[in-house]
């Protein structure tokens, strides 16, 4: 293990750990489903660790960068790729406090971060955006669907994203107590890792204790990066290579 001192005190570095004053994270590798998953399970002694990031420091419709490179310009020690907002052009995007468009998708199912770190699962057809942000929401995820809520799975085994094949790469982020979260990426669409459905992706979250989990963007675009490296193995129009996206989440 890697130990270097810094200004607040000793950080413990490697390729699976990361250990500062505020942040502990620790990647796992899972097989499953003949899938390659990759869990990083975080523990922050504040929610505020917990934020999201525009490709090039932008909103924007056609403003897209790699993961990788969005987490660099950041100086993110996790991140993984977000709700990619900029394919649609509606649906709520509220991203570190500010509302950056209020226009609600029909019937679309939205997590929540609020400031305490308490994780809320939504329709927006029932709330409007600035009803949320006065009561406390900092980010809003926008791709869905909802995966877990209340410790429950709310998935089937017949629910997909839009005309999605049924076992894709995956990224998802769930939530198991104050302050300790999971991101969960899973490869797939290749011989050696077939892909997750949404219900697989629902049960190995369940698995990993989660109070809540939602679905985030997908395919082509599921990257997990962690301590200035990829990964996984991101492939994205046949090609193993990371997609650009519009956003991450990130710890930093």
């Amino acid at each position: 293990m890697i130990i270097t001192e810094d200004i607040t005190g000793t950080t413990q570095s490697n390729e699976n750990y990361y250990k500062d004053d505020n942040i502990e994270i620790t990647l796992t590798e899972y097989r499953e489903y003949n899938t390659n998953i990759y869990v990083a399970d975080v523990i922050v002694n504040d929610s505020s660790y917990l934020k999201t990031a525009f490709a090039k420091s932008s909103y924007g419709k056609n403003v897209t960068d790699e993961t990788s490179d969005i987490a660099e310009s950041v100086n993110a020690i996790l991140a993984v790729n977000g709700d990619y907002y900029g394919v649609r052009e509606y649906g709520y995007v509220l991203k570190n406090g500010k509302v950056y468009r209020d226009t609600p998708n029909s019937n679309q199912e939205d997590l929540v971060i609020y400031q305490d770190g308490t994780f809320e699962i939504i329709n927006e057809s029932d709330i409007s955006v600035y009803d949320l942000l006065n009561n406390g929401a900092y980010n809003i995820l926008s791709f869905g669907p909802g995966l877990i809520n209340d410790s429950e799975i709310i998935v089937d085994t017949n629910d997909e994203v839009g005309k999605a094949m049924a076992s894709n790469p995956r990224t998802a982020i769930g939530k198991i107590s104050d302050n300790h979260y999971v991101f969960v990426v899973s490869d797939g669409r290749t011989s050696e890792s077939k892909g997750l459905s949404l219900y697989q992706l629902a049960t190995f979250m369940k698995k990993l204790n989660c109070i809540t989990a939602y679905n985030l963007d997908g395919g082509g675009s599921s990257t997990l990066y962690f301590n200035g490296n990829i990964i996984n193995n991101p492939v994205s129009m046949g090609k193993s290579s990371e997609r650009k996206v519009s956003d991450i989440v990130y710890i930093g």
